[in-house]
């Protein structure tokens, strides 16, 4: 039993959710609330981010289920509780890499890209319109004609400038800003050397096409990685372009691994006498599906059909299995006359003999007749009755009990 649900609520998933429910999690509200995409979302994804830190270690999960929340900001046993940033679990989660590459690298972008089942089976090309920041070629990312810039004297050229302020005495506290001179950018240049085609911003935003080839048997969030196709910055290695894969859900089929899951419904006629029903496969071939007569399908059965479920990645011509779940649909009361019934006890195996102890008497009896039960409606009246008041019952008057 976990003390509390907080961090399972943010994400949107029970507290006996597998690590790989929690990456699903995790991955779909990440992408809906990157401050990129949402920018008045900022704690709305650093709640997310928080949550998924905990819940994907297992020690942290561990403690945040004994002592909740306040166990991790104490740290419990393991030491200190602080949070790592957002953007660091955001970027190691789609492959970002550590902050001293990202230092040298310019930021990657992540797309998440919605495809069907059929797109997973078959193979596909998708094409997808995306815009990246991309270094001023007429300037060449100085931001102004050649030899015009100067270093910023108000912060040495570091773009950053560091204010010291005494807190009481003998205390002080250091605090880092970007330069306002140079808004961070090092250097100055005057208003008539600026680049006219980036107007001193250096980087220009972009407009590029991708095909985006998706292998048979890729799988839902699996990553398509276009290496240096992100934003670019003066004197930095390009970033990445992620492609993240978004499976939509599938009328007829489920997937789970390299497996196929369908459910098929059958007349009880069809479950005892054998029955022959067309499955359209994601590929449109028809699939045959039969059941012998004498081969007994029971409600709940679960039967599979070999190499014809999702094929392998990087190994398209190995598949994995569809497997049907059956139902058995019976037919209504007295769909036959009371003779026919008769005769069609002669086919079906016989009763089971009441055992009947020999002193019993047919009098002695009683016969309980059944009658529809409606489960939930039940509950429901229960419950009105927990909460009606005392004084709603009447009394009779006179007589009362005391306890002592």
């Amino acid at each position: 039993m976990v003390k509390e649900t907080g961090f399972y609520d943010t994400l949107g998933v029970n507290p006996s959710a597998t690590p790989d429910e929690l990456k699903r999690a995790y991955r779909k509200l990440a992408l809906k609330y990157h401050p990129d995409k949402n920018p008045t979302e900022g704690e709305k994804f650093k709640q997310i981010s928080q949550a998924y830190e905990v819940l994907s270690d297992a020690k942290k999960r561990e403690l945040y289920d004994r002592g909740g929340e306040k166990a991790i900001k104490e740290g419990g046993t393991g030491g200190g509780g602080g949070f790592t940033s957002p953007m660091d679990i955001f970027d190691l989660f789609f492959g970002g890499g550590s902050r001293m590459h990202r230092e040298r690298k310019g930021k990657n972008v992540v797309h998440q890209l919605v495809v069907s089942l059929e797109e997973l089976y078959n193979g596909a090309t998708r094409k997808l319109a995306i815009q990246k920041n991309a270094v001023c070629e007429r300037c060449e990312g100085r931001g102004s004609r050649k030899g015009a810039a100067q270093m910023c004297m108000s912060c040495h050229g570091t773009g950053m400038q560091v204010r010291v302020h005494q807190l009481a005495l003998g205390m002080v506290q250091q605090v880092s800003t970007v330069c306002h001179s140079c808004q961070g950018q090092g250097q100055r240049f005057s208003h008539k050397d600026r680049c006219k085609a980036c107007t001193g911003r250096k980087i220009l935003r972009q407009k590029k096409i991708l095909e985006v080839h998706i292998d048979k048997g890729m799988k839902d969030g699996q990553r398509i990685v276009f290496h240096g196709e992100g934003d670019q910055e003066p004197g930095l290695e390009s970033g990445d372009i992620i492609i993240v894969l978004d499976q939509r859900e599938h009328s007829r089929f489920t997937r789970k691994g390299q497996d196929l899951i369908m459910k098929m419904e059958l007349q009880l006629v069809e479950a005892l006498c054998g029955f022959q029903k067309p499955v359209q496969t994601l590929d449109n071939r028809t699939l045959l599906i039969t059941s012998h007569p004498g081969d007994l399908i029971k409600p709940g059965d679960t039967k599979c059909v070999l190499n014809e479920g999702m094929p392998l990645h990087r190994r398209p011509f190995e598949k994995g299995r569809l497997i049907i779940h059956f139902s058995v649909v019976f037919p209504q009361a007295n769909f036959l006359p009371k003779n026919k019934l008769k005769e069609l006890e002669h086919y079906l195996p016989a009763k089971m003999e009441l055992e009947q102890p020999m002193s019993m008497d047919d009098d002695l009896y009683i016969y309980a007749d059944l009658e529809d039960c409606d489960i939930e409606n039940r509950k429901r009246h229960t419950r009105h009755h927990y909460y009606m008041e005392e004084d709603d019952y009447p009394t009779a008057g006179g007589v009362q009990c005391q306890t002592s």
